[in-house]
């Protein structure tokens, strides 16, 4: 029997991934997807989430499960670690059952093979179709058995959600924070994946990767868990990676998201777009690999820890706005990126994440004003949302009642202490009980005072409505609002679709029906940093608070990627070249009116 040539983490068998979206919807993900090969990734910021799907599932298969209360000791982690020890067993079983099904039409492990892409592993499977000798084929058949890898149960941190807990009023330590404990909970864990590290840089919990065996390579090289960078460009990638390589960890992927074509929370930075950012990191590739090995090795020696002679892999992958096949293979093509990130179209496909009936209703006929860049979340970073979720509609309800904010039953956004001594979270109803109360004592024209309650009453409570997209379809908690953090991407998905029907589109097998007028993923993401930089110059204008945001430096390095675009346009688009020029110029129009 030939031994498998695929390494689940270093060589998948798919060429995309399923990035995570929001805390519910991807929660379980794995358990629909990673028998066929594919990984996605499971949001570990909510614990109660977590905790209240560990139950769920062992009641629907029948076993048992101790709680893990609240006010236990280190709950936190070990909510984490059982909950993805769990998903690990049923993956395996899963898997396990697949490798003795028969191979047969509409068979599970027929799916698997069928929904592969064209690659020598999936030629295997061809030639036992056609072939006749039952000896050959029956070789053929163990072969593919043995070549059969479950995706990666992936997880994220979100490296700056990281609350300090307390404990009879005393502080409990920086590795009962929140990131740390999530840290100890995978690491602790049976799963042999990745670790998707996002929103920067948080040295307390990089420095706290090192503490375990599995983030560092055995006597044989191997590393039982991956880190993954989310990064916005080149500079970030070499900074963060750097910094973990002098402490012997290895990055061993640095997922390129785009800034504002994302779902969920948007970093759109400097106005850098991703064909620029993605031409220095093919360019630079080699060079970046180099660099970390050389710091990695001498890391490795300061743990006294079994150094490699050969450098690791390091995937390149992107993710953010693709939505047809023709666009992943001129990320693969044009860029040689080693995967792609499909997110926000997989809302529509409700064998694969967790969407109720309604919701996922109002997204298919959400149109293109219908997601919107709001200033809803507690983070205070500009956060994707559906403007009529049931979440939405609900935060909306409570401000035309006269009672704005809502209940805090989570907490892992408490930051301000404007008006209290222990933090409280911007969304909460005791926060903008008193903001407003403050705002009414001041001396302000209408029109200021409309734009500064306006921001007071946006932020919306991402912790427990994200949920919602699991608790209600579960039953868990059937009354709650559910958040839908997709990207501006979606609205061009009009079809509930399945998990096969979505995997042949990404590969070009089939071509789903998009939204008429879906513009390139690169002209999409270029139009909404335009617009961004339209309203934060409006915002400006009016005497709102900026963003931090440098409008010369933004348009500076629009102007550069769009020159940067038309000189390839011939390469990048090759069928719609005429199309693609006509858009790209009429952006350049756009921004050269808008006055700095």
């Amino acid at each position: 029997m030939t031994v498998s040539l695929h390494h689940p983490l270093v060589d998948p068998v798919h060429r995309f991934h399923i990035p995570v979206m929001g805390t519910g919807f991807t929660i379980d993900t794995p358990l629909k997807v990673a028998r066929y090969g594919i990984s996605s990734v499971v949001s570990l910021v909510d614990d109660v989430l977590i905790e209240q799907m560990r139950r769920r599932l062992a009641a629907l298969a029948g076993t048992e499960c101790a709680p893990i209360a609240d006010d236990e000791e280190d709950a936190r982690a070990r909510r984490i670690t059982a909950y993805l020890d769990l998903l690990h067993d049923s993956v395996q079983d899963q898997v396990a059952r697949l490798r003795t099904a028969a191979f047969a039409a509409g068979s599970e492990i027929n799916r698997y093979f069928e929904m592969l892409p064209d690659s020598p592993l999936r030629s295997v499977y061809e030639r036992m179709l056609q072939v006749a000798d039952p000896d050959e084929r029956a070789r053929l058949q163990d072969e593919l058995r043995a070549r059969i890898v479950p995706g990666g149960i992936d997880v994220n941190i979100m490296t700056k959600l990281d609350r300090a807990h307390m404990r009879g009023g005393q502080a409990l330590g920086p590795l009962f924070s929140d990131a740390l404990s999530a840290l100890r909970g995978y690491a602790n864990s049976k799963v042999r994946s990745s670790l998707v590290l996002s929103a920067g840089l948080n040295r307390r919990l990089f420095g706290y990767l090192r503490e375990f065996a599995d983030f560092l390579p055995d006597d044989g090289g191997d590393l039982k868990k991956r880190i993954i960078l989310k990064v916005s460009d080149f500079r970030s990638a070499l900074v963060q990676g750097k910094l973990l390589a002098r402490d012997g960890l290895w990055v061993s992927e640095f997922r390129v998201e785009s800034g504002l074509n994302c779902g969920g929370h948007a970093f759109g930075g400097a106005g850098a777009l991703l064909g620029p950012i993605l031409e220095e990191f093919a360019r630079e590739r080699a060079n970046l690999a180099d660099q970390l090995f050389c710091l990695w090795r001498g890391g490795l020696e300061k743990l006294g820890r079994p150094v490699p002679t050969d450098p690791p892999p390091l995937r390149i992958t992107v993710q953010g706005g693709l939505g047809t096949a023709e666009e992943t293979e001129l990320m693969r093509q044009r860029y040689g990126v080693d995967g792609i990130g499909w997110g926000s179209p997989f809302l529509t496909v409700p064998d694969v994440v967790n969407i109720d009936a309604e919701n996922l209703a109002r997204v298919l006929a959400a149109g293109e004003d219908d997601v919107q860049l709001s200033e809803g979340s507690p983070l205070g970073v500009p956060f994707w949302s559906l403007r009529d979720s049931t979440s939405e509609n609900a935060r909306r309800l409570r401000i035309a009642r006269g009672k704005p904010g809502s209940a805090c039953p989570k907490g892992y956004l408490v930051a301000n202490t404007e008006f209290t001594r222990a933090p409280i979270c911007t969304a909460s109803r005791a926060f903008q009980r008193r903001a407003l109360q403050q705002l009414a004592t001041a001396d302000l024209p209408d029109a200021e005072r409309a734009d500064r309650t306006e921001a007071i009453t946006v932020k919306a409570c991402i912790c427990h409505d994200l949920a919602g997209s699991a608790t209600v379809p579960h039953g868990i908690d059937p009354t709650a609002t559910t958040a839908i953090c997709c990207g501006p991407n979606t609205v061009y998905f009009k079809q509930e679709t399945g998990l096969r029907e979505m995997v042949d589109h990404i590969y070009g097998r089939v071509r789903l029906p998009l939204a008429e007028g879906r513009p390139h993923v690169l002209l999409k993401e270029l139009s909404l940093h335009v617009d961004r930089l339209r309203g934060e110059l409006e915002r400006r204008r009016r005497g709102l608070a900026a963003d931090g945001s440098r409008p010369a430096e933004i348009r500076a390095n629009l102007v550069a990627g769009i020159a940067y675009y038309r000189g390839l346009a011939g390469q990048l688009v090759r069928e719609q070249r005429d199309e693609f020029t006509t858009r790209l110029e009429k952006l350049r129009a756009d921004l050269d009116a808008i006055l700095p």
